[in-house]
Formats: structure tokens, sequence, C-alpha cells
């Protein structure tokens, strides 16, 4: 009787040790296909995951599930909390960002995306001559911060301070450049991205001995800025800015108008929020603003535009001439004729009108 009594027990107790093992291995292969990718390659969708500083691995992996790019939300956050489950061997350390995670990724995949810090970028241009309001604009469409936000950072006193810049926003301080920002930044780091990229490049420019060599003063360096953001607007071919930029000064010293049409368009499209104009017409040329330059001598009280490297360098050093006038006489090439007296410049506009009808005339 014991002995029919041992060998039923141990039956008894292989049967059990044999479905332990098999519910072990059950609960082994559940959990791999928990960690496995939720879809296959031909399956594959790709999400933006946001994560903001201070996220914690619970909300990461709720974000996660209701994308539908993990299988299982508790299992993802067990393999976070322990990470021999998908065999590595450190602890789990998210970092704050926007990360493209597609569904095709394992849990594993997904954790070392999530820590590496390689997140998505928005390569946005910004090209020269734009105003603060236009790169705002870019900027909201193409989802790297809202302009109203970016707008409100370029004119806190605070970073207006910390920069030196002796004006009520950063008009004019923006470079112009090729960037790589993450999805929805701050404004303020977006604008600080800029503004430093603009005082890293300025380090390179020729200041004439004039304006203080390379120790001009913030006042000085404003002056440079507001004449390289109308040149901006003016010259078409680099060759021509610094004879454009010798024009202005010219007429600066003697305390007349510049007689810009950009300063104009400034006026109507950002000051009074119009339309870009298809002619400036005289009633434009009459408008009461302090930017008028054809009703004020000198400057405009602040930058027009967001000036690049070849502006700057002739608003910085800008040749010495006798030119005072310069009229478009090449449309094609846009090209301009300098001049040093104003019978000489109605001459070449004359000119350029003839030939343009003649041309005209001749299709």
């Amino acid at each position: 009787m014991k002995k029919k009594s041992s060998v039923k027990t141990g039956l008894i107790l292989l049967c059990a040790v044999s479905v332990l093992l098999a519910l072990c291995a059950a609960v082994f292969a559940a959990g791999l296909h928990l960690l496995s990718p939720a879809t296959d390659a031909g399956e594959e969708r790709v999400s933006r995951i946001e994560i903001p500083s201070g996220t914690g691995v619970r909300a990461v992996a709720s974000m996660l599930a209701q994308k539908q790019l993990i299988r299982s939300e508790k299992m993802f956050y067990i393999a976070a909390r322990y990470p021999v489950i998908v065999r590595r061997n450190h602890p789990f350390m998210l970092k704050s960002g926007v990360y493209p995670v597609s569904s095709a990724m394992s849990v594993h995949e997904i954790l070392d995306l999530l820590e590496s810090g390689k997140q998505e970028y928005i390569k946005t241009v910004i090209p020269e001559g734009l105003t603060l309001s236009k790169i705002a604009a870019e900027l909201e469409e193409n989802g790297v911060c809202g302009a109203d936000e970016f707008k409100s950072a370029a004119r806190s006193p605070a970073l207006l301070s910390e920069y030196k810049i002796p004006a009520e926003n950063f008009e004019g301080y923006l470079f112009p450049d090729t960037y790589f920002f993450t999805p929805m930044m701050r404004a303020e780091d977006v604008l600080r991205m800029m503004a430093d990229t603009f005082f890293k490049r300025i380090q390179t420019l020729e200041i004439a001995p004039s304006k203080g060599g390379g120790n001009v003063s913030p006042e000085q360096l404003h002056q440079i800025v507001i004449l390289a953001s109308i040149v901006e607007r003016e010259y078409r071919i680099d060759s021509e800015a610094p004879l454009i930029a010798s024009v202005f000064t010219n007429r600066i010293k003697v305390n007349s108008g510049l007689y810009s049409c950009a300063t104009i368009e400034y006026i109507i499209t950002e000051i009074m929020g119009k339309p870009h104009p298809d002619v400036i017409t005289y009633d434009d040329l009459k408008i009461d603003n302090p930017y008028n330059t054809y009703k004020w001598a000198g400057l405009t009280p602040g930058p027009i535009s967001n000036p690049g490297m070849v502006a700057l360098q002739a608003a910085a050093n800008p040749p010495a001439t006798d030119y005072f006038y310069f009229t478009l006489t090449d449309s094609a090439a846009g090209s301009h004729t300098f001049t040093e007296s104003l019978s000489s410049h109605a001459q070449a506009g004359a000119q350029f009108k003839f030939r343009t009808k003649k041309a005209a005339a001749s299709k």
C-alpha cells in the first residue's frame, strides 16, 4: 500500500510540475508576445510621442498604448522598471523630447529610443529679409512653436536686457539660417537659438574704424543692424549691397531722407497690418510714421527686417563713394545704376523706362 501511495504521490507531483512548467512556458510566451512589436513591418504606423520634462513611465506607457504602438501598457511599465526582462543591463533613464515611435518596434527598441535623446527634428529655413512676424508665422506653420508665444518672447524686457539689445524687440537680431528645431519647443528657446547664431556670426564682421572696430557698443551695433535691415530689402545682387549701403550712408551724413520704398512696405504690412502692396503710391509716401524715410531724415527707429551676412557686412563697412542715388536698370538681373546727381539719376530712370517700353512693344 505504501508503495502504491508513493507512486501515486510521485505521479501527482510530476503532473503538478508539468502543469507548472507548462504554465510558466505559457506565461513566458505571453510575455514575449506582449513585448514584441504591435504590428508587422508591412502594417507599420509611426506616431510622434511628445514627452515633456517630468513625465513618468506610467504616463508614457499610457501614451504608447493609446496610439496602439505597444501591445500592453502594463508590460511596458514592468519592462521599464525591471530591465532584465528585456535583457537590458542598466536601468531605464527616460529623456524628455519628441520621438517618432513605430508600431513595428519592440518594447526593447522603444525603451532604447526614449532614453537615447535622439529626437525628431524639424528642418526650418529662415531666408534673409523676413520680419519678426513673418518668422513667427513660419515657425508656427512648421510646428516649432506658437507665433504669438514667439512674438511675446521677442518683446521680453529681460531677454532684451540679457542680449544688450537697445530696442523694444528682437527685430533684426534673428539670424537667417537653416535650423533644426524640435516640435513644439519653448518659444524662448527658439529665440535664443536664433539670437545666439546672430551674435556668433557677427564676430566675423569687419567693422569700420569710425564705428569702433570690433569693440562696437550695443548702440553702435544697433545702428549697423538698422542700416543692414534696409539694405537687405533693397539689394538683389551681392556685389551691389555695399554700394547701396554707401548711398544711404552718404544721405545720412547730409541729414537727408533715405527714400527707401522698403520702409514704406514695412509700415504698410508690419505696422498697419495690411497686405503687401503691388505698387507704392504717392499717397503711401505721405504716411505719417517715423519709419517713413520719405518724410524723416536718417535711419528708421528700428530694423525693418532680419538681415544676412551680406547686408550686415555692407552696413558695417560701407565703401567710400560719391553716390547719392541708385535706380533699378535691369529687372531680370536685379542690377542698379548708381549716380551722384539727381539729374543723372533721373536720366538713368528714364532710359530704363524707355528700354522697358521698347522691349514690351517688340513682343
